[in-house]
């Protein structure tokens, strides 16, 4: 089993080189169905913006101020980074999913294509109706909250008395529940590491202070998000390849789980991880070969394919029309027709 689930992640971080990608072009753009023309324009390019990192994750856009900036985590780095349109890179919160200095044997361990890294920093950020950047930890197993005073308040990390695995990914609702996804990936022995102290990896909904187990027959629920109505939300699956559509409850809980789409028969590398939807309900994320861009009926549309195999993605700038993605080692954006749906 642990072979297994290694593989399988070691796909999902794969290197791959783009034919013909250039600074100004580093990738490209499968077309699938004419309906992509609508939502990215056949001249639209991918952009790298940055690269050097050890393995970028959990983008989002703060524009609550002008011209705005992009948060993400570096995760072997241990540290939330902040770009700015100007093109610098700052450190925005160091010990971002690790209070220590030694993580031990904390973390998976993978090969980003030029180094071996370990996985025990920060993940996935978002921030709440007040603008307090809340993310997720593979080495401390929390989910945190960054108050305006620049304390760290811990929201979850144990379930029923038992540590959580390594949150990954979250999103909130409009009515303040936040949801996030738990799979194994930063322990390092994935799902077989004696320190697992959780029999499944499970999705959590936190709502009026109260923690629910709202999903717990995925392999490795990785990458969620709502539909514009919040009738659905997409919870996707790593380890089984696939994206889930559930239905929200009146109570924020969800019921009726189905395949939303199959990747399992894409011979491609990487796997499902990050997604984001748009203000139409298309549903952009990460699988095989790159990001997917899938209708609210689930037809794939086509792909996004940069240069490395992406993680994550964020809309960004004023109107909301960049697509910001981290791809193992590096930054990257597109410019799209649609807007996207961001906190």
């Amino acid at each position: 089993m642990a072979k297994k689930l290694g593989t399988l992640f070691l796909a999902f971080a794969a290197f791959f080189t783009a034919a013909g990608a250039s600074a100004q072009d580093a990738g490209k753009i499968i077309r699938l169905d004419p309906g992509l023309d609508a939502l990215i324009a056949p001249n639209a390019h991918i952009e790298k913006l940055k690269d050097g990192f050890g393995f970028l994750e959990g983008p989002v856009w703060v524009h609550a101020t002008k011209p705005g900036y992009l948060l993400f985590s570096d995760i072997p780095a241990n540290v939330i980074d902040k770009w700015t349109p100007d093109g610098k890179v700052t450190t925005f919160l160091d010990h971002s999913g690790f209070a220590g200095n030694d993580p031990g044997d904390a973390g998976y361990q993978m090969n980003n294509g030029k180094a071996m890294v370990t996985l025990y920093g920060s993940n996935g950020v978002t921030f709440d109706k007040q603008g307090r950047v809340t993310w997720v930890q593979h080495g401390d197993h929390g989910v945190i909250r960054l108050e305006k005073d620049g304390k760290r308040t811990v929201l979850a990390s144990k379930y029923e008395g038992k540590r959580l695995n390594s949150p990954n990914d979250l999103v909130y609702k409009s009515d303040g529940s936040l949801y996030f996804t738990d799979p194994p990936f930063g322990l390092r022995k994935l799902g077989d590491d004696p320190k697992k102290e959780l029999p499944y990896a499970g999705v959590y909904l936190l709502s009026k202070g109260k923690l629910q187990l709202i999903i717990k027959d995925l392999q490795a629920p990785n990458g969620i998000a709502f539909s514009p109505d919040e009738k659905y939300l997409y919870v996707n699956d790593s380890f089984g390849k696939k994206y889930m559509r559930y239905e929200v409850q009146p109570d924020d809980t969800v019921a009726n789980g189905k395949v939303f789409m199959d990747m399992t028969a894409s011979k491609e590398d990487g796997v499902p991880d990050g997604m984001k939807v748009d203000q139409k309900g298309n549903i952009y994320g990460a699988g095989p070969g790159g990001i997917w861009v899938m209708s609210p009926e689930g037809k794939h549309l086509g792909t996004i394919k940069p240069s490395e195999n992406p993680a994550n993605l964020a809309w960004g700038d004023a109107d909301g029309k960049t697509l910001y993605f981290t791809a193992v080692t590096g930054l990257y954006r597109l410019r799209v027709n649609v807007a996207g749906i961001r906190p």
